[in-house]
């Protein structure tokens, strides 16, 4: 049997932050879990499409529009399960087990998060982001979200809303989104959705 699950990156110029998430993925690959990893990328003028490469990762292009990146990330992938992750968060050690316990359920997940900055505002943004997650199901981009792909389908996955592609999916999965017990970190210098 093949490996349930397809991981998705958008990147634009991530390759400071993009060696750091293949590493914590390595062992997705030893547990058998993951299929395949695709990078949807934006446009980089950096190293990540050079490094995305070297991981054996399989690169889709067009636009930087964000919800358009992770459509084509999900529209390229052949797993039964769609891991969708920030390419500057980290899975940290032993998120395999929470994960295939989940496969056998049929609900949407997201990572709680943490930061990998010593300062206070960052880790206020990240128990922001677990507290909404808990009490509204609505889950930060940077905590990832793990989906079975028939679900993305039915829910109508990522759309361009005035909201952000985030909300409007996790509003779409209400009642059906849980909070893994394995975390996710991010970069010191994380997008601002942790915290909106």
């Amino acid at each position: 049997m093949r490996a349930p699950i397809s991981v998705i990156l958008p990147t634009l110029n991530a390759g400071a932050d993009l060696p750091a998430c293949l590493m914590a993925l390595g062992e997705g690959l030893g547990a058998g879990v993951i299929r395949e990893l695709i990078v949807s990328d934006g446009g980089s003028s950096d190293a990540t499409l050079q490094i995305a490469e070297a991981a054996g990762a399989r690169i889709v292009t067009g636009p930087a529009a964000r919800a358009e990146q992770l459509r084509r990330g999900a529209a390229a992938a052949e797993g039964e399960w769609l891991l969708f992750l920030e390419a500057g968060s980290a899975l940290a050690p032993g998120w395999t087990g929470p994960v295939l316990r989940h496969l056998m359920t049929d609900r949407a997940a997201a990572f709680r998060l943490a930061s990998r900055s010593a300062q206070p505002l960052a880790r206020l943004a990240a128990g922001w982001a677990n507290l909404r997650s808990r009490l509204l199901a609505r889950p930060s981009a940077a905590q990832g979200l793990l989906i079975r792909r028939a679900l993305y389908e039915t829910t109508g996955g990522y759309r361009d809303l005035p909201e952000g592609e985030d909300l409007g999916l996790a509003s779409a999965l209400r009642g059906r989104l849980v909070l893994l017990p394995a975390r996710v970190t991010m970069p010191a210098a994380a997008r601002g959705d942790a915290a909106s």
